[in-house]
Formats: structure tokens, C-alpha cells, sequence
């Protein structure tokens, strides 16, 4: 049975995490109207913390896990929010980046949160592969990588938590041979392809295809229940 995602009826809140380096970021932080069965970590895609990003940690907060999404461009410039037209700049923000800093920053997002009980990572775009880092790296319960565009470049990595994915057949970003690379080095993960472009799941994108969405969130809610609580 398809877990009831409730309307979201808490909105959230900023506050800041302390990273292990000492930088200090921005996070949105969603908290549930009961006592939280677990914890997620949203992470962004390449346009930092949108209304889409903000949207997705209230849902999850209204299915009863305590969420946050951390600011990763932080690091670069503050308060990123970066239209979804100009994708050069968000990659210019990613960029600026490394895979060190970005995942000190994530632990920060999962220590905050740890509290509420086993934590989940779920990530979009950038965030995708990041989510799929963070399961191989850190001590999380699942993770879910929607169109996670340079995962196969991490498949050396192997996941110590169970990984869910969400790729788009007409994804014109991630060919289907880069997920038959990730399918090969990591079998043991949970695939779904849907009838969709990539960005599928965002509300602020033309490539938004409500029907993928829905049917890719009661999947993640599905796995998440089952792992994290």
C-alpha cells in the first residue's frame, strides 16, 4: 500500500549549521506537526535553495520526517537562487566547489538533523549525485538521486546505504548508457525510469511531468519508510 502523503501544513524556517571546517551555512529546516519518524536532507540541484527545493523539504515534513535543506553555495555567495533558465551560472556555482567541502557541509545537514532518529539524503540534479555520494561516505539510512547527471563518474564508490533512483527516458542530459554504467558497478540499487524529460519533478521547470512526480515521490516515500521510519 502507497504511503498518504499528507497536505504540507507546516511551513519552515532558516537556520544555520557549522560545517567541520568551521564554515557556517544557511539551511531551510521543516519541521513535522508530530514527533518525526526519521530525518531527510534535501539537497539542491544546480540553482541553489529554490521555492522547489523549500517545496520538497515541506513535503516531507508533512509525510513526518524531520527535513533540511542545506545552502551548498554558501561557500561561494549567499543566498543563491538562481533562475531556472541560466543554467551556466548555477554550474559556475557547482564549480566553484569541491566534493569535500560540498560533503562537509551535507555531514552538517545530517548532524542537525540527527536527533529526530535515522537520517535519509535526497537529492535533484547535482544534488542527485551528491545523495549517491553521501551514501557511499557518510552514516545515512537510503538515499534517493533524482537524475543524479554525474553519478557514473563516482561508481568506484560503493553505497554502504540502500540507493533508490529516478532517471527520465527522454533525459537529454544523462544518457541511458551512463545508468547502465551505474546499474553495472552498483547492482543492488532500486531503478525507476519514467516517460519524462530531465527536471521532471520540479513545478518551475517546462520540463515538469506531474504524473512522473507523483508517482516518484510515493516511490521515495515508500523506500524511505521502509529504511529510515
Amino acid at each position: 500500500m502507497r504511503p498518504r502523503l499528507r497536505a504540507p501544513e507546516v511551513m519552515g524556517h532558516n537556520v544555520h549549521l557549522t560545517a567541520s571546517d568551521g564554515h557556517r551555512l544557511s539551511a531551510y529546516l521543516a519541521e513535522p506537526s508530530d514527533k518525526p519518524r526519521g530525518a531527510i536532507v534535501v539537497l539542491q540541484e544546480i540553482f541553489g535553495v529554490t521555492r522547489h527545493i523549500r517545496a520538497m523539504a515541506d513535503q516531507y515534513a508533512a509525510a513526518g520526517f524531520l527535513s533540511i535543506a542545506p545552502a551548498l553555495f554558501d561557500r561561494v555567495e549567499r543566498d543563491v537562487d538562481v533562475p531556472y533558465t541560466d543554467a551556466a551560472t548555477g554550474r559556475a556555482y557547482m564549480r566553484a566547489l569541491n566534493d569535500g567541502e560540498t560533503m562537509a557541509d551535507i555531514q552538517a545537514a545530517i548532524d542537525r538533523t540527527a536527533v529526530a532518529g535515522k537520517v535519509g539524503v535526497v537529492g535533484y540534479c547535482w544534488g542527485g549525485t551528491l545523495a549517491y555520494l553521501a551514501a557511499a561516505r557518510s552514516n545515512i539510512g537510503a538515499a534517493v538521486a533524482y537524475y543524479g547527471g554525474a553519478i557514473d563518474g563516482y561508481t568506484g564508490e560503493k553505497p554502504h546505504a540502500p540507493v533508490m533512483f529516478h532517471f527520465g527516458e527522454k533525459d537529454a542530459h544523462i544518457p541511458r548508457s551512463a545508468v547502465e554504467r551505474i546499474q553495472a558497478a552498483y547492482p543492488d540499487g532500486v531503478y525507476y525510469w519514467y516517460a519524462a524529460e530531465h527536471g521532471f519533478n520540479c513545478t518551475d521547470r517546462a520540463s515538469f511531468d506531474p504524473n512522473s512526480a507523483k508517482l516518484a515521490l510515493h516511490r521515495s516515500l515508500e523506500f524511505l519508510h521502509r529504511h529510515i521510519g
